[in-house]
């Protein structure tokens, strides 16, 4: 429910201005897309199974479960390695925005998209599995295919480098090069009384996309390990409670990120407030001010 709400409020407020969106704001929404996906297209199969304590439909449904689930998190994935890539060059390059248009930032997301449908595919047609999970309400990736197929193994091993170390790295490496910029901005201006409110708002937007990727990373990094102790162990030598919680704890990260835009923008939080529940969703969700800040202009801005 708060994966699609807040998702929603998102899309919401980019179709309020898209005429107004910048170039970069498109992986902002392409990420929101990607979280509302998975909500909607998975959460509830996993949830009925739940409740009937053992998986519903069988082998077809397990592989559209895994499959969607693949999908899913490698767009989101890739999607934050091309913001942090961006936002690096944003804040490091000032041209850069000139020579990131619209068109190339909708390539952009044209080949996240295709890279991981590519992936997520992959299974279906030979390398790779698809199955249970150890505590059987939910479906992903086989990894105990890891020692017992070298298809599996190379699969997994090709999957982690490609999806998941290298993403991650590159993620880290921009940030920590956009920190060590706005930290040397802030020492070129510390004999100034008055920090400038463009240094601010750099550190601001800096913070805000941080937190999105370590929101993320850090909820998928417990179902990580524990995938990879099944690598290594038998399924059953840990209870389902220690497989299940990371599971749980990895689908959460779809609802992170509105909470960040409600912290970090004004307007975001005015307008969530605005929204009215009577017999139902009814919305002025928006102010009317088209040129206000808004979570997506925050994210690019300045």
């Amino acid at each position: 429910i708060l994966t699609v709400l807040g998702n929603s409020a998102i899309l919401a407020t980019a179709v309020k201005r898209s005429s107004l969106l910048k170039s970069p704001e498109l992986l902002t929404v392409n990420l929101a897309i990607a979280d509302i996906g998975m909500a909607i297209s998975m959460y509830p199969l996993a949830i009925a199974s739940a409740w009937n304590h053992a998986w519903l439909g069988g082998d077809a449904s397990c592989i559209y479960y895994a499959l969607l689930g693949f999908l899913f998190g490698v767009c989101s994935m890739m999607t934050l390695c091309a913001m942090a890539v961006i936002r690096f060059l944003v804040t490091n390059t000032s041209k850069s925005n000139s020579k990131i248009t619209k068109t190339t930032v909708c390539i952009l997301i044209i080949f996240i998209w295709l890279y991981s449908l590519f992936w997520a595919i992959l299974p279906l047609v030979g390398w790779g599995y698809y199955g249970p999970e150890p505590f059987g309400i939910s479906c992903t990736i086989a990894w105990s295919k890891f020692h017992s197929s070298s298809n599996g193994f190379s699969f997994i091993l090709s999957m982690f480098l490609l999806c998941t170390v290298l993403p991650a790295l590159t993620v880290v490496a921009c940030y920590l090069g956009i920190a060590w910029k706005v930290h040397k901005a802030y020492q070129e201006i510390q004999n100034i009384d008055r920090i400038p409110n463009a240094a601010k708002l750099e550190k601001k937007l800096t913070l805000m996309a941080v937190l999105i990727s370590v929101g993320f990373l850090s909820s998928w990094t417990p179902y990580a390990a524990a995938s990879f102790w099944s690598i290594f162990n038998s399924s059953n030598s840990l209870q389902p409670i220690f497989t299940l919680l990371p599971c749980l704890f990895a689908k959460s990260s779809t609802a992170y990120n509105p909470f960040i835009y409600y912290i970090f923008s004004k307007t975001f939080r005015r307008e969530i407030k605005q929204l009215q529940c009577c017999c139902g969703w009814r919305v002025p969700f928006f102010s009317t001010d088209s040129s206000a800040e808004t979570p997506l202009s925050m994210m690019w801005s300045g």
